[in-house]
């Protein structure tokens, strides 16, 4: 009796051992698949760091060479493009559990700075002699942490190094790691430290309001690359199959995850860049760095082409409040308006090409990440009136209104506005409506500039 029972669950059993050894095969192949996909999309961000790096410092180095405002434009332009996409590179690598915070600031600063040079007329506010010798140090700097990234790259290729062992030893949490790519990635870290108190001139922003521009914030479902070549078309207004459209990478940003899209016109000689974001399909910037022929419109023209421009893509109550006019282009800068209280934290920026009324620049991160509708208001305890009391006496107010702002702790408040000057500087003063604190005090570039 036990034989045939045996006879019988012995191909059983038989068959079971190897199923096993099947599911076993198989769940140990997929799992190998995922591990090598994971390393070859880190190897890749890692490569395409140091690469954007050699870039920047490159154009930086540009910069210091040439005198020509048209070629300088372009040139800052560039930076800001390509420190946004070495942002993004450091955002795909796993370096999450380890502070790199002082060198994706650096990045920031690095962008939010060319982007205000590229925007300017240096024909008529040239750079200072302070932004000069502010630019020597960021190229410098640039080349420190490129030759350091060098550096890292020729270890990762020499010794065949991982980056899955570089994650695996940042979540061990061990003390005194002994990794190469972590020692490297810390010192680059620690030399940007050591020059953070670069001045970088007012308004540039720091990483302070990084919890701002995060996913969380984003409404909408996640889009594919394919569905951001789509977008990327339709907010210039370009049919398919009229432009070539390729993704130049894709991936977890600094502070959120995009697609960067270039389009390029098969007539044309430049590319427009443009930021979309994964989560929801917003599109958080876009660059036209095309040659601006002779102006045929004047900035009220412009003003009005933006207005247009925002209206077609759904931005609606946006209240153009700064108007400034380089060379043949105009910089307008929109902030929501919600029962007239101006919600400065919801702001954004165009470009308008003055020959066409082409719009060239779009930069709308603080009003995507930011916006609410129907925000809900505190009731002030002061008056306009008192609330005047407390600027300096001094103050020509030439404009007042209620406005929210971004205190020192990154948190909304209502305040009353007051746009004017003292001593022939022209400032905005931000008091708060409960208490009478000077909330912000803003300095702008010209009398002239104020809106």
């Amino acid at each position: 009796m036990y034989s045939k029972i045996a006879g019988v669950l012995t191909p059983i059993l038989a068959v079971a051992v190897i199923g096993l050894g099947m599911w076993g095969y198989q769940e140990n192949q997929e799992k190998n698949s995922i591990l090598i996909k994971a390393e070859n999309q880190y190897q890749r961000a890692f490569h395409d760091l140091t690469f954007h790096m050699d870039q920047l410092q490159d154009e930086l180095g540009k910069t210091l060479a040439i005198n020509s405002r048209r070629q300088i434009d372009g040139t800052m332009s560039n930076v800001w493009r390509i420190s946004s996409v070495a942002r993004s590179d450091v955002g795909q690598l796993p370096l999450a559990l380890m502070s790199f915070s002082k060198t994706e600031e650096f990045l920031a600063k690095i962008g939010d700075f060319a982007y205000k040079t590229a925007v300017r007329d240096l024909n008529k506010d040239p750079l200072s002699e302070k932004e000069y010798e502010n630019l020597k140090t960021l190229h410098s700097r640039a080349v420190e942490i490129q030759s350091e990234l060098r550096r890292v790259q020729s270890k990762v290729i020499d010794q065949k190094l991982r980056w899955m062992d570089v994650e695996s030893a940042l979540a061990s949490e061990e003390e005194n790691l002994d990794n190469t790519i972590i020692d490297g990635f810390r010192t680059i870290d620690k030399t940007v430290n050591e020059y953070s108190d670069i001045d970088f001139g007012p308004g540039i922003q720091t990483l302070q309001n990084k919890e701002r521009f995060s996913d969380k914030n984003l409404t909408g479902k996640k889009i594919t690359e394919e569905e951001a070549k789509k977008i990327a078309l339709q907010f210039l207004g370009i049919q398919a199959g009229q432009a070539n459209v390729k993704v130049d990478r894709g991936g977890k940003g600094h502070e959120y995850s995009a697609i960067s899209v270039a389009v390029t016109k098969p007539a044309g000689n430049n590319t427009i860049h443009l930021d979309v974001t994964k989560k929801g399909g917003h599109v958080v910037w876009m660059i036209n760095n095309r040659n601006i022929a002779k102006q045929k419109l004047d900035i009220q023209q412009a003003v009005q082409k933006g207005k247009a421009f925002l209206e077609k893509h759904g931005l609606k109550n946006m209240e153009n409040y700064t108007t400034e006019q380089y060379d043949n282009t105009a910089v307008l800068s929109y902030v929501y308006s919600q029962n007239g209280v101006r919600i400065y934290p919801d702001a954004l920026t165009v470009k308008v090409a003055l020959d066409t009324g082409e719009v060239v620049g779009y930069q709308a991160e603080q009003f995507i990440f930011n916006h609410k509708e129907n925000r809900k208001f505190v009731t002030p305890k002061l008056s306009m009136k008192q609330a005047r009391k407390e600027v300096n006496p001094n103050f020509k107010v030439q404009e007042s209104r209620k406005a929210v702002v971004l205190n020192d702790n990154n948190d909304e408040v209502l305040c009353y506005e007051f746009m004017g000057t003292v001593s022939d500087q022209a400032f905005r003063i931000f008091i708060n409506v409960e208490n009478g604190d000077e909330e912000v005090v803003e300095k702008l570039d010209k009398p002239g500039k104020i809106g």
